[in-house]
């Protein structure tokens, strides 16, 4: 068994995070060791790692015990992705924040991914059912739901008319994002104005021109980047009296008023469930790429209440979870 599992090298991308077992370490023989890589921060992406390191558990292997994990962060500077990706590639034990750059670090160790996108277009598998070479993963609505967020948004403070959306503009996603969005805010007879965050420097100026647009509400883009400073966001938001919504929980569990997107516990999980299943013998080409399209909304009564904001009752029944 130690030498098959050194034999196999994994590589796995977990929305922003890739990794797959180094070589067994000399005084740990028989354990791999798998490079998790994130284009986020530790912080900013913990529930998501647990998740995956859940996941793993559910097929056997637990951290420390029969599995080591070297975990890279990129802190949100995308840039060093693909350096990172070709050097745990040479470490023989890779994880990358970015899917493409993984991609293109190797096409032989066996790759695991998340994303919110099509991985089809994007170029990663041939097709959702029967992926081809070294790739599979998981997909999670996040993306095509953001019109969501500014309708439920619409709905705890519906006299507001003027929304701000925060994107990242150093992530490939902002531009369908804003029109997306654009679309909506107009059916919602709503102003939408798009503003940029690319490093942490920005936030402040965010909520500035936010003040002199006389936005009420925020909408908080799909962004590795942005998840990291998800407690930043949160007290900037709650300082400047801005209801907001974001996708992930980090957000509201931060102090965020209110978070809906796909389960990014439930796909994170099941990325490591494949991991398991691959450190196991079974190959990306067999296991089809998962769609998991459970969505998760979660109110914070608290940060409501701090805001002055009555939630209805429709919605906060609706709510998966609510924080009080």
């Amino acid at each position: 068994m130690a030498n098959y599992i050194r034999r196999r090298k994994f590589l796995a991308t977990l929305g922003g995070a890739v990794s797959w077992p180094l070589a067994a370490r000399a005084q740990q023989p028989a354990m791999p060791v798998i490079g998790f890589l994130n284009g986020a921060s530790a912080d900013g992406y913990a529930i998501s790692a647990r998740a995956f390191r859940q996941g793993l558990k559910d097929t056997g292997y637990v951290e420390g015990e029969n599995v080591a994990i070297e975990y890279r962060w990129a802190e949100g500077q995308y840039d060093r992705l693909p350096a990172m990706a070709t050097d745990l590639v040479r470490r023989k034990a890779a994880n990358s924040a970015a899917m493409l750059p993984a991609r293109a670090a190797t096409t032989t160790i066996p790759i695991v991914f998340v994303t919110s996108l099509d991985p089809v277009q994007l170029g990663l598998v041939a097709s959702l059912s029967r992926p081809g070479g070294n790739v599979t993963g998981v997909t999670s609505l996040n993306v095509e739901v953001g019109p969501k967020r500014l309708e439920l948004l619409h709905e705890l403070v519906p006299a507001v008319n003027v929304i701000g959306l925060l994107v990242n503009p150093n992530n490939a996603n902002a531009q369908t994002l804003s029109k997306d969005l654009q679309v909506a805010a107009r059916k919602l007879g709503l102003q939408l104005h798009v503003l940029h965050a690319g490093n942490e420097r920005d936030f402040d100026g965010v909520f500035v021109d936010l003040v002199q647009l006389r936005a009420g509400a925020l909408v908080i883009g799909t962004d590795a980047f942005l998840t990291s400073h998800s407690e930043r966001l949160a007290a900037l938001a709650l300082r400047h009296a801005m209801p907001a919504i974001y996708q992930y929980p980090e957000f509201t569990a931060a102090g965020g008023l209110m978070s809906y997107g796909g389960s990014i516990k439930e796909a994170f999980r099941t990325v490591g469930v494949y991991t398991g299943r691959i450190l196991k013998g079974e190959k990306p080409t067999d296991l089809p790429v998962q769609q998991i399209t459970k969505v998760e909304l979660i109110i914070n009564l608290k940060t409501a209440k701090a805001l002055g904001i009555t939630v209805p009752l429709p919605l906060s029944g609706r709510a998966d979870e609510v924080i009080e």
